[in-house]
C-alpha cells in the first residue's frame, strides 16, 4: 500500500513528533508546527498566536534580529510561517546539504526566543499595519465582514491576524506566558521530507530538540457554531464594485461525506469551469472573480461562495447564484460519471504533484497529521471515487445547501 513515499514516524520522550520522508530529492523540506492558532484563543488573546509567530523571527538567546535572518537566508532557499485556525507552522526548504542547519536555527527559534522589547514593539507596528492592508483589500474585508455576521460565539468571528484593540495592548508578559504554555514539545510535531536515511533524521532532530521540554498542556475548548442563517446588505464606502458572499456551515456532514462535498465543490464554484463561473461570467459577463472555498479543517467545516460586481448588477447575481443552488439540489444540473472521472483525474494529478514536489509533500503530510488523518488517505480516496454516484452529490448538496449567511458589500450609488 505505502508505495507513493517512504516514510517513519517517530516520538521522542519528550513527546515531540517528527514524520520522516524519503525521497530521492535534493530539496529538502522541513516544517515545524505548533498546534495552537486562533480558534483556542479568549477573547483578550486575539491574534497573540500569530503575533508569536512574528517574534519567533526577532532573535533568541543565541542569535539577535539580524544574526538570525541572516543565518536563515545563508540557507539559499525560502523560510516563512504562517498561522491559521489550530496551528502555527515554520517553513524551510533548502538544498539537503542546508538541512542540519535547518534544523539548528528552528529548534532554537521554537525553544529560545527571547522576546527582546525593542524588537517587540517593532513588530506591533508591522501587525497593526498588516491589519490595516488588509482592510484595505476588499476581498479579504468581505471574508472577515462575513465570518463576523456568521458567527456569534466561535472565534471564527474574528481574524487569526486579531484586532487592532487586543494587538494595541498585548503586552511582553503576555506574550511569554502563552509561549511557555503551548511551545512545548508534546503539542508539536516536525515533518521532514529529504534524501537522508530516517535514522539520520532521527538523529538530527534528537541533536537540537532532545533538550526541549515536556510541560502538561490546557487549551481552551474549540466553540462549533453553525452559521447564523440571515441575509445582509452593507454599504461599504472607497469600492468599485459591490462583493457577494455566502457561508455554509457543515458540521452535521459525516466524514465519509466530505469526498463527495469535495466533487461537488470542484464543480460548482472550484475550477475555472465551475457552474458558477460559466454562469456569471461566461454567459452573462457580470463578474471577474467568482469562486467557492471549501475548509474541511476540523472545527471549521465552512463552504464560501464569493464574487464581485457592479452595483447595479447585484440583484441578478444573488438570483443566478440562488438558481445554480437550487438547480443542483433539485437535480436539474446533470452530475454525470463524467464528472466523478474528472475528479479522479484531479485526485490523482494532485497526488503525482505532491509527491515530486518536497515542499508540497510536507506540507501535504503536515496536514494530514495535525488533522489526525491517514496521510495515505488519497489512496482511500481513489477507491471511494469508484463507488461515488450521482444520486450521492445530489444528497450532499441538499445536506449543506441550506440557510446561508448571505453578505453583500454594497459599493456607493453614483451620483
Amino acid at each position: 500500500m505505502k508505495k507513493y513515499f517512504d516514510t517513519k514516524e517517530t516520538i521522542f520522550d519528550n513527546g515531540l513528533k517528527l514524520i520522516s520522508i524519503k525521497k530521492n530529492t535534493r530539496i529538502a523540506s522541513v516544517n515545524l508546527a505548533v498546534k495552537i492558532g486562533s480558534l483556542y484563543e479568549e477573547e483578550k488573546e486575539r491574534g497573540l498566536s500569530h503575533f508569536i509567530e512574528h517574534m519567533l523571527f526577532k532573535g533568541t538567546d543565541n542569535r539577535n534580529n539580524e544574526q538570525l535572518n541572516d543565518e536563515l537566508e545563508q540557507l539559499g532557499g525560502e523560510y516563512n510561517a504562517y498561522t491559521d485556525y489550530t496551528s502555527t507552522v515554520y517553513t524551510v526548504t533548502s538544498l539537503c546539504e542546508e538541512l542540519p542547519k535547518a534544523v539548528e536555527l528552528l529548534s532554537d527559534m521554537a525553544i529560545n526566543s527571547n522576546f527582546d522589547r525593542e524588537e517587540l514593539e517593532k513588530e506591533r507596528g508591522v501587525i497593526l499595519a498588516e491589519i490595516r492592508t488588509s482592510n484595505d483589500d476588499i476581498e479579504d474585508f468581505s471574508f472577515r465582514a462575513i465570518n463576523y455576521t456568521a458567527f456569534k460565539h466561535s472565534p471564527l468571528k474574528y481574524d487569526t491576524i486579531g484586532e487592532e484593540k487586543t494587538v494595541k495592548n498585548f503586552s511582553r508578559e503576555n506574550l511569554i506566558d502563552y509561549y511557555k504554555s503551548y511551545y512545548v514539545p508534546n503539542n508539536c510535531c516536525i515533518v521532514v521530507v529529504s534524501s537522508y536515511e530516517h535514522q539520520e533524521i532521527i538523529n538530527l532532530v534528537g541533536k537540537y530538540f532532545n533538550c526541549w521540554r515536556r510541560k502538561s498542556i490546557k487549551k481552551k475548548e474549540i466553540v462549533i457554531e453553525e452559521n447564523n442563517p440571515i441575509r445582509e446588505f452593507v454599504i461599504k464606502n472607497d469600492m468599485e464594485q459591490s462583493t457577494i458572499m455566502y457561508l455554509y456551515t457543515f458540521h452535521h456532514l459525516e466524514k465519509n461525506k466530505e469526498l463527495v462535498l469535495k466533487i461537488l465543490n470542484h464543480r460548482f464554484g472550484e475550477s475555472s469551469n465551475s457552474i458558477l463561473f460559466r454562469e456569471l461570467r461566461e454567459k452573462r459577463g457580470l463578474a471577474y472573480d467568482v469562486y467557492t472555498n471549501l475548509d474541511l479543517t476540523k472545527g471549521v467545516k465552512n463552504l464560501y461562495i464569493y464574487t464581485s460586481v457592479a452595483r447595479e448588477d447585484v440583484d441578478e447575481a444573488l438570483k443566478i447564484i440562488d438558481s445554480c443552488i437550487n438547480d443542483v439540489k433539485e437535480e436539474k444540473i446533470i452530475f454525470d460519471g463524467k464528472a466523478i472521472d474528472l475528479m479522479r483525474k484531479i485526485l490523482k494529478t494532485s497526488i503525482a504533484a505532491t509527491i515530486e514536489d518536497s515542499t508540497a509533500l510536507c506540507s501535504y503530510v503536515l496536514g494530514q497529521v495535525l488533522e489526525e488523518e491517514d496521510i495515505y488517505e488519497f489512496e482511500k480516496h481513489i477507491e471511494e471515487l469508484n463507488n461515488i454516484s450521482k444520486e450521492h452529490i445530489y444528497g450532499v448538496a441538499r445536506e449543506v445547501f441550506n440557510n446561508p449567511t448571505v453578505q453583500v458589500l454594497l459599493s456607493e450609488e453614483e451620483n
